[in-house]
């Protein structure tokens, strides 16, 4: 086809790659997802690139590693000015955008983030599901018109209900963005909900579907919680502890309901791209900006850990006339190739600059099986929390990971220690051969490999070249 697609690209927050029914998940209820990945092409090895809000949702609207963009860390105060987000890039192309939600690409904190050039026509703001900003926050003023108490009602035995969540208002927005529509362009519209992000609060409507003593709960064994106090120096945001300590299997039933009311909004999307015969040339991503560790390990919530839960996240696209259907790609994935392939798809040309691979040759001309893995040779995230003398936050953690076909490696650089896992024989990392005899070699191999990686896309050069000396 010629005619450049609409886009329609849904990303929620902080949700793990195996939360959904179609990949493996029979605990969870995602019948709109479902049908997303039986019609389309589901990644099912997508890494962020940290797992960390601001950082990952910097890199892939830039298509940049967040430490080659210089923006590592959560809290900010300002964003780069060089290079344009991709939106900015979309819009002048011709297409009409649109963002419903949360960006958080500087930070929300004593005020609502700052607008930067960032090519969207239509903006409505929302952070965390809070009434902690006198102006600017789009969605608590919903609420609020509709009689509503955002503080109050998430103190309330009932939640947020349904008709006054945050994702009932993102797909209200996401409707009025479409109904607008008078033009002929096509348009991009960039929906991110804050669920299934803590505090596990979802409507007692969908709460009441999902029974903790039914759920499988964590990835964990007793020797997790000596590996984690080897680690207790590096930044996390809760203690470590066991499922029992953590509720984890209550927070697991609460995040399957946030995650079933995701699946029941984006439905009322879909089905209005049906009704105004919109579907055939929309394509629709689904995606999250990192994972959630929900009691594996012995962790809750994110920070500095590069596990399967946190960096691994879900990545569709679906458009039947332009893409495979029913494909499950195992290749190497990352959310900076999201940003090259939304590029593409507006076309456009990638900027030198930017550091991902287009995913469309898999999506269009590869068949299931070898030829769908051939895609990166391992893939990259990084957790660059530098301190500042400025916030008495943070622990100053600087760590990487390198993630190959076969084996991961994590290193936190500034506290002197690794994980070496072997994914095939292991893959919920509980057996760490950092220290082993028989994974020395290997393991300087990928020490090698992670830190030439490092150099080659992370450094800045400078200023363009004009001549040899």
């Amino acid at each position: 086809m010629s005619q450049r697609p609409n886009i329609l690209w849904y990303c929620t927050d902080q949700q793990r790659f195996d939360t959904i029914g179609a990949l493996g998940n029979q605990y969870v209820k995602t019948p709109v997802i479902d049908q997303l990945v039986r019609e389309g092409v589901a990644f099912t090895h997508a890494y962020c690139q940290s797992p960390i809000c601001t950082p990952s949702r910097s890199s892939f609207m830039t298509g940049m590693y967040p430490s080659r963009l210089h923006n590592t860390r959560n809290g900010n105060d300002t964003f780069p000015s060089f290079p344009p987000v991709i939106t900015k890039l979309i819009a002048e192309s011709g297409y009409r955008c649109g963002m419903v939600g949360k960006f958080h690409l500087q930070s929300s904190g004593h005020r609502t983030e700052p607008r930067i050039d960032d090519g969207f026509s239509y903006w409505k703001f929302s952070h965390a599901p809070r009434d902690d900003w006198k102006e600017g926050h789009h969605y608590a003023d919903w609420v609020r018109a509709r009689g509503g108490d955002l503080d109050a009602l998430r103190e309330s035995e009932d939640r947020v209900p349904t008709e006054l969540h945050q994702t009932t208002w993102a797909s209200d927005c996401a409707l009025e963005f479409l109904q607008q529509d008078e033009s002929n362009k096509p348009w991009l519209l960039n929906i991110n909900v804050y669920d299934p992000h803590p505090p596990f609060i979802p409507p007692r409507s969908y709460a009441e579907q999902f029974d903790p003593g039914a759920m499988p709960g964590p990835h964990f064994f007793e020797g997790d919680l000596r590996q984690q106090a080897k680690l207790s120096a590096i930044d996390f945001q809760d203690d470590i502890r066991t499922p029992e300590e953590h509720e984890a299997f209550r927070r697991q039933a609460c995040y399957y309901a946030m995650i079933a009311q995701i699946d029941d909004q984006l439905a009322r999307i879909l089905v209005y791209l049906d009704q105004n015969s919109l579907r055939e040339n929309t394509v629709v991503i689904f995606t999250s900006d990192h994972g959630e560790m929900l009691g594996d390990h012995g962790l809750m919530f994110k920070g500095c850990r590069f596990y399967e839960g946190l960096v691994r996240v879900p990545l569709i696209f679906h458009c039947p006339d332009r893409f495979q259907s029913n494909v499950q790609s195992d290749a190497l994935v990352e959310l900076t190739d999201l940003s090259a392939t939304l590029i593409e798809l507006a076309g456009l040309e990638q900027p030198e600059y930017m550091q991902g691979k287009t995913l469309v040759p898999l999506l269009t001309n590869g068949t299931a099986g070898a030829a769908l893995r051939d895609h990166r040779e391992f893939v990259r995230s990084e957790y660059f929390e530098a301190l500042d003398p400025h916030f008495t936050g943070g622990t100053g953690s600087y760590a990487t990971m390198y993630r190959d076909r076969r084996y991961k490696l994590s290193m936190y650089h500034d506290h002197d220690l690794g994980e070496l896992y072997d994914l095939h024989d292991d893959p919920w990392e509980h057996h760490d051969l950092w220290d082993s005899a028989d994974h020395q070699v290997i393991k300087n191999d990928l020490i090698r490999a992670s830190f030439n990686s490092h150099v080659v896309l992370t450094t800045d050069v400078g200023s363009k070249r004009i001549a040899p000396m």
